[in-house]
Formats: C-alpha cells, structure tokens, sequence
C-alpha cells in the first residue's frame, strides 16, 4: 500500500485482509514514495493481479522505469521508438502525470480563481466599510490636522497607511491559521482516468508571501477611497462640530 492509502481509507494497515476484484489480499507491506503519485497506487504480483481480473498475459498499460541519471531519458526514447516490435510513447513522469491531471487541475484553479475573487470583492468592502467608519468618526481630528497645516497628501497617505497595516494584520492571521493544513493528506477523483489520487497540502513560503501581496493589495483598493473622501473633507464645516 502506498502511504496516502493507509491515511485515506480505513482497514489497509499494515497486515490487514481486504477483499476487492473477486480476490482476498493481506497487505503486506507500506511504502512511502515521497508525496509523488505512487502514494496513491496498491502493488501487487502482475500475474496474480491478471489471473483475479481475467486480464491478459504479458499486456500492460504502463511500465515505470527508473533511469541511472536524467540525461539517460533521450537515449532511452530513442531505443524504445525505434524499435519496431513495440509501440509505446516514453514520458517523464511528471510530464506523464501532468497530462493524466490537466482537466482535475484546470478544474481546482478555476474554482480557486473563483474564490479568490469572491473573497477579494469582499475584503475590499470590508476595508472600505472599516476606513469609510473611521473617516465619519475622525471628521474633527482631519480637520485640526488640516488647520494646523497638514496637507492633503499627508491625510491621504495616513489612511492609506493604516488600511495596510490592518490588510496586513488580516494577511498574517490567514496565513497562521492555514499552516495547520500543510502537510494534510486528502483525495480526489481524476476525472481522465477515473482513479482516485491522494495527495498532500503543501503551504510553502511563496504561497504564504503571496497571500500577505494580495491582502496588501486588497487593503489598497478598500482604503483609496475613503483616503480620498477623508482628505476632500471640508475644514469650516467638520470645525463647526468641535
């Protein structure tokens, strides 16, 4: 059993009997094959496998081979495409596996595009309902700062900074409350091949910068606007509230 078998499904422990494809199997062993796709597969003795399922001798679907150094796949190719008795199309495995995911993955990335932008739309109301109640509450505090000589850039740039700073506090909670999930073993159907592919949540340093990007840039836009109205503010009449 591969290792994201045993964490995906009950009752593939090490020594357990399960019954699948009309045949009796004890799992005799668990191998770890370093988060690739191997992860995901059961292994067995290929003549046994075509005797329980009626298949044919001697016809597989895919072999894997692993090659002295990486260099060594071209030679390889060659060899096998030349070779008149056999008909096989040669792939790296990343490449093999990519073909076998494009539609799961054009899939995952559209609805992740989807979300992002459901969310972002609604950061950025968030952020604008937050400094357009800070622009009302503080009327007065903007026009003493104006009286005294602060300019309309210096308003400006005070609430754009502070819409950051809170885009960024807001950045680096999600960021801490989604390193629990690094390293989490789930599953999904691959839809081109009807398989089941367990795989692993990887939250790697990039993700989370680009998270902290976006929520800056989502505090950004929110905080433009009432950065603006804060700034446009008239002094006489916000003074006439002291």
């Amino acid at each position: 059993m591969g290792r994201n078998v045993t964490h995906s499904y009950v009752g593939f422990e090490l020594g357990r009997t399960v019954r699948f494809g009309g045949g009796t199997w004890t799992v005799v062993g668990v191998f770890d094959a370093g988060g690739s796709a191997f992860d995901s597969e059961l292994w067995c003795d290929a003549n046994v496998l075509n005797q329980v399922y009626q298949r044919p001798q001697n016809l597989f679907q895919s072999v894997t081979v692993q090659l002295a150094s990486p260099d060594a796949l071209s030679r390889f190719k060659d060899a096998l495409t030349s070779d008149p008795r056999v008909t096989v199309q040669v792939d790296r495995e990343v490449d093999y596996y990519e073909k076998q995911s494009r539609m799961l993955t054009t899939l995952i990335t559209v609805l992740g595009m989807i979300i992002a932008v459901v969310m972002g739309v609604g950061a950025v109301f968030g952020a604008l309902n937050t400094m357009y109640s800070a622009v009302a509450e503080r009327s007065r505090e903007i026009a003493t700062m104006r009286a005294v000589g602060f300019g309309v850039g210096s308003i400006v740039m005070s609430f754009l900074f502070e819409a950051l700073c809170i885009a960024l506090v807001g950045g680096l909670i999600g960021c801490v409350s989604v390193l629990p999930l690094n390293n989490l073993t789930t599953g999904t159907m691959n839809w081109q091949t009807f398989s089941h592919l367990a795989f692993a949540f990887r939250v790697t340093p990039l993700l989370l910068v680009s998270g902290v990007i976006f929520a800056l840039l989502m505090g950004l836009v929110g905080g433009v606007p009432p950065a603006i109205r804060a700034a446009r503010q008239q002094i006489a009449v916000a003074l006439r509230e002291l």
